[in-house]
């Protein structure tokens, strides 16, 4: 039988039986993704990231997904909702203290959204400073990241990026191709000057709430995506069960 891994199935019977020592949180939104990805995009993916981490790691645990994240700037476009940044970072925070308290001290956040990357430096950092014997790292951006870790050839435009571009698009189409109206798909890359980096609305860079160029989604770039990230995050952690999770100082 497949082990339970994921909160919601799980009985107080599994949990004791599962030996469970480390958590794994999917952190999405609830927003536009142009006319053909799902609003619930960065959460499906999120949390499809970190039931595939915790199949394949022993111990670890999947918390229920965050589904709401910061999502204002991106709310010209229907059908987003939004938490405020004081609210998603105080849901964080509350979460992983609920996490530590049940005993659980080593905690991997897999982040689906940019409007969240700040609130999770805010909720981690506070909850480091509360909680110094609690591990905590987090994969703010996953979308940069499958940059890094696959050729860049990869990717036709834009090195796969963009709000529901190629590379989400992609993804999203391989894991859910259920929820996906590929047919719809508009999007552009915006103009963006070099510089410091601008504080932008959506509706200023595309009509369409979607930037990059998804019709150059594919399956099968997906499905790179998703082993490249997950193979990433599992090498991770199996790299600090080895150091006894301990890093800097305590490390030698």
């Amino acid at each position: 039988m497949k082990k339970k891994v994921y909160h919601h199935e799980m009985t107080f019977s599994d949990f004791k039986e599962g030996g469970f020592n480390k958590a794994i949180i999917g952190v999405g939104s609830a927003e536009n993704h142009g006319f053909h990805l799902p609003f619930g995009s960065d959460t499906l993916v999120s949390h499809a990231l970190a039931m595939e981490v915790a199949s394949r790691v022993d111990g670890m645990m999947v918390l229920p997904p965050v589904n709401y994240g910061m999502s204002r700037h991106y709310d010209n476009f229907q059908f987003t909702l939004s938490l405020e940044f004081e609210t998603i970072t105080a849901v964080l925070r509350d979460v992983l203290t609920s996490t530590i308290r049940q005993g659980i001290t080593r905690i991997i956040i897999i982040n689906g959204h940019d409007g969240n990357i700040a609130p999770i430096e805010m909720a981690t950092r506070s909850i480091k400073n509360a909680h110094p014997h609690v591990f905590l790292a987090s994969l703010d951006a996953w979308w940069e990241k499958m940059g890094e870790l696959l050729p860049p050839e990869t990717f036709e435009v834009w090195g796969g990026l963009g709000h529901a571009g190629e590379g989400e698009s992609s993804i999203v189409h391989y894991l859910y191709p259920q929820f996906t109206r590929m047919e719809n798909a508009r999007g552009v890359v915006p103009e963006l000057p070099e510089g410091p980096q601008i504080k932008w609305r959506f509706n200023e860079l595309t009509p369409y709430g979607a930037t990059g160029d998804p019709t150059k989604a594919s399956k099968e770039k997906g499905k790179k995506m998703f082993e490249v990230l997950v193979d990433y995050v599992v090498s991770f952690v199996r790299s600090m069960e080895e150091k006894g999770w301990n890093y800097g100082l305590s490390a030698r």
